[in-house]
């Protein structure tokens, strides 16, 4: 499993998102968390087509599971991390 994560530095949504982001990593270690640069990480992103509005997560399994855009909650974004993955993956 995999959370991507696409912001930038001039983004205020995503750098509110970044405490958010960071506090799931600590919490689920065994979910790969990747994080793109809209701009600096241009060529990496192309695959991924985020789009303008950032921040963008994607999960990933194989292949894209869903996308939220945009700023969300902890708790929204928990919600999503449990329904796609069982409680003994995570």
């Amino acid at each position: 499993m995999k959370i991507i994560k696409i912001s930038a530095l001039w983004c205020p949504s995503c750098i509110l998102m970044t405490k958010v982001f960071n506090q799931l990593k600590c919490k689920y270690p065994t979910i790969e968390f990747v994080e793109y640069d809209y701009d600096l990480d241009e060529e990496k992103i192309k695959k991924y087509d985020p789009g303008k509005v950032l921040p963008v997560f994607i999960f990933e399994e194989g292949r894209e599971l869903e996308r939220m855009i945009g700023e969300h909650s902890y708790l929204e974004i928990e919600t999503k991390i449990k329904r796609y993955f069982n409680e003994k993956d995570v």
